[in-house]
């Protein structure tokens, strides 16, 4: 039974995408063959790397919708979102802990929950294509993540 507090994101999606004048419901991604796996020691020893669906505050990440990477301090003043798809009535981006929080990710480091975070973050361009995030983005970021000895990786959409 529905949570009086249940938010109905799946169907204000629909309904989004259909004020929009969209002729089909957006098809959520779906991978049975998503390449999880058990950590390789125990989170109290593992370096976290952020990734995240905001494109760098930059001519270039404002231009170019590609995978980035970027120095994770001191943390940006800003993160471009303008472009994405959020109900920009109903919500703002000004709160950049909330869908970058490399602050309160390095505070928690800090008590012992995780060892470290990475010197960088990582930006992933939100395009709407599954062939597109899997061939291409997914590769770049498990790239930068190896290049940078990850263990785990916290996604936070946009």
């Amino acid at each position: 039974m529905p949570d009086k507090y249940d938010v109905p994101y799946m169907q204000r999606t629909r309904d989004y995408y259909r004020a929009q004048g969209y002729d089909q419901d957006y098809q959520w991604a779906y991978h049975s063959d998503a390449p999880f796996t058990p950590l390789p020691k125990p989170l109290r020893e593992c370096r976290l790397g952020l990734v995240t669906t905001a494109m760098p505050d930059t001519v270039e990440g404002r231009a170019n919708r590609r995978v980035y990477a970027s120095m994770s301090t001191p943390t940006p003043h800003s993160m471009h979102t303008d472009e994405l798809s959020w109900h920009k009535t109903a919500t703002h981006t000004r709160d950049l802990g909330s869908f970058l929080p490399l602050d309160h990710l390095r505070n928690i480091a800090r008590s012992g929950i995780f060892e470290s975070l990475s010197g960088r973050f990582y930006s992933v361009p939100t395009e709407y294509s599954k062939r597109q995030t899997r061939e291409k983005d997914a590769p770049a970021i498990l790239d930068l993540c190896r290049q940078d000895q990850i263990d785990v990786a916290m996604l936070v959409p946009l």
